[in-house]
This record gives C-alpha cells, sequence and structure tokens, in this order.
C-alpha cells in the first residue's frame, strides 16, 4: 500500500469510529496520520540516524525554517519549545506549518545544535549564552597544521562571560570559558577567526 491507500484506510477507520459512538478527537486523527507519514518516509529513504536532519528539507523549506529558528533566538526563545507548544496547543506554526505536516516529532527530535554548524551563513541565529556547554579545540593554544586531523583534541568546557571589546574599532566577539577542571581561557574572535576552534557537543 502507498501513502494515500493507507490514509485513506485511516480515513475510513475515523469514519467507523464515528458510527459506533467512539469518535477520535482531531488531535488523534493527525497523531495516526502523521505516524503513517513518518513510517513511510523512514521506510522509503530508510535515512541514518547519524544523518543530518536539516539536509532533508528542500532548499526552500530550510530557508523557511531557518529565518524561524533565527527569530526565536532573537527573542530569546527556544524555537524547539515554541514548535512544540504549537503542536499541542493545536495552533499554527505559520511558515514552519510544514514541519509538523510533513516530518512530524521524530525528525524534530533528531535535531541537535551542532546540525546548524553545516550552515555557516546560519551561525549568527545560533550565538553562543552564558552557560552553554562547547567543546574547544587544542589548536587555540597549540600550532597544530591546518589539514592535520590527529593531532586535534577537543575539551568540554562551559561558556561564562560572552563581550565585545571596546577599545578596539573591529567588530568582533570575545568568549572566556571555563573547563571542568576550574580553569578558564578567553577566546578571541569567537564568531571570526576562531570559529572552527570550538563546536557544540555531539553527544
Amino acid at each position: 500500500m502507498n501513502s494515500d491507500e493507507i490514509e485513506a484506510a485511516l480515513n475510513t477507520a475515523f469514519n467507523s469510529c464515528d458510527v459506533a459512538g467512539y469518535p477520535l478527537t482531531d488531535t488523534q486523527k493527525q497523531i495516526l496520520l502523521q505516524v503513517v507519514r513518518q513510517f513511510q518516509s523512514s521506510s522509503n529513504s530508510r535515512v541514518s540516524d547519524t544523518a543530518n536532519p536539516l539536509d532533508e528539507l528542500t532548499p526552500e523549506e530550510l530557508e523557511a525554517f531557518l529565518k524561524f529558528v533565527k527569530i526565536q533566538e532573537e527573542q530569546n526563545r527556544t524555537w524547539k519549545v515554541q514548535l512544540l507548544n504549537d503542536w499541542l496547543l493545536g495552533q499554527d506554526s505559520g511558515k514552519v506549518q510544514f514541519i509538523r505536516d510533513n516530518y512530524g516529532l521524530q525528525w524534530l527530535n533528531r535535531i541537535e545544535s551542532y546540525h546548524f554548524d553545516k550552515y555557516s551563513y546560519f551561525e549568527e541565529a545560533l550565538k553562543l549564552k552564558i552557560g552553554d556547554r562547547i567543546e574547544v579545540s587544542n589548536a587555540l593554544w597549540e600550532w597544530i597544521p591546518e589539514n592535520d586531523q590527529e593531532q586535534r583534541e577537543w575539551f568540554p568546557c562551559m561558556v561564562i562571560q560572552i563581550y565585545e571589546p571596546a577599545q578596539y574599532d573591529d567588530d568582533f566577539t570575545n568568549c572566556l570559558i571555563r573547563f571542568f577542571n576550574g580553569t578558564e581561557y578567553e577566546i578571541q574572535g569567537i564568531y571570526e577567526w576562531n570559529r572552527y576552534n570550538w563546536r557544540r557537543p555531539q553527544s
């Protein structure tokens, strides 16, 4: 059976429930239809769990989604919570309604912060905040050839301060981090020349 046939069968089942006196709510129907779409999508594409979920969006969907996330971050709101609230309250999510309709909760739950790192033009939308946990490379304090990945190590730490030095004319941002042994370290140009020496945790 293809997805249209399965949805038609589900709609018949919904009508049977109505006739039997046990009607489903609109939310219950949406959940069931969504599960079918997810099942069809996963069985057809067999996407790996390690794949970047954002790669599954069309260019138009990706642009709309990234703009939505950027707006939420600028307003100090968590974009994922905002989407989930819309879904729970049955509210339309506007230009990102397609996330619920076409991809669903399972797709949404696969997205992690580091998935956005691939889209470098989008990093403005996901600025670091005090308390964020990141990993930094030893290339910050050791000379490591650019292409030598074997010597590069990653160390977990926490962001404790973000600021733009006032004494400089150039626009750049510094970040003070604290390692879990208590040592603190300042990263200059966290979004500029040192952007590739830190990352969000990957697990």
